[in-house]
């Protein structure tokens, strides 16, 4: 039964690298500089840090804090997993679902 699927597979394979779609670059670049920043693109001019956005940060530990955390110090508007909950159960060593 194997040897009987083997030649189907090679052809699928063979089939799609041949299309060229699975192997193929990007066919067009966003932007007419993409090495630039558009000009009207908007600007963060500032960063808000109250003491919520500290306490949510610092979620499940405990002071002192270690000299690793002053990451937070510079972080600023983009995305960071490390303020937001993660996994659930024996994973959620935080306590982030605990509530």
């Amino acid at each position: 039964m194997l040897r009987t699927r083997i030649p189907t597979v090679i052809a699928l394979i063979g089939a799609l690298a041949s299309s060229g779609s699975l192997f193929a670059g990007p066919e067009w670049i966003a932007g007419e500089h993409p090495d630039r920043r558009p000009e009207k693109a908007p600007v963060i001019t500032q960063v808000t840090r109250d003491s919520a956005w500290y306490q949510r940060a610092l979620t499940g530990i405990s002071p002192p804090y270690p000299a690793s955390l002053r990451f937070l110090e510079d972080q600023g508007n983009w995305y960071t997993p490390f303020i937001h909950p993660g996994m659930t159960g024996r994973y959620d060593i935080r306590g982030w679902h605990h509530r």
